[in-house]
């Protein structure tokens, strides 16, 4: 697998359930708002915060996915230079 290929990938594996996580909670938040009185920015800010930073306590999975890439690309650096 090539280097582009590889950090898109792992890009995508970091990024994509912080992602899906704020969808998830605006989606949640939209849904379960009751009527226009109320300002729309802080319902669905503070609970995609809250669930956003206990995403990233969670995170030792991305964290391995990202040192496993960072030490598989300094131990192929040899071979892209010659």
């Amino acid at each position: 697998m090539d280097l582009a290929h590889k950090t898109l990938l792992v890009t995508s594996m970091i990024a994509a359930p912080l992602l899906l996580i704020a969808m998830l909670a605006g989606w949640l938040s939209a849904c379960c708002r009751p009527p226009p009185r109320s300002p729309k920015s802080t319902l669905s800010f503070i609970p995609k915060l809250l669930l956003l930073v206990l995403t990233l306590f969670a995170a030792a999975v991305s964290l391995r996915v990202l040192i496993d890439f960072h030490r598989d690309l300094y131990a192929s650096i040899p071979s892209m230079i010659g």
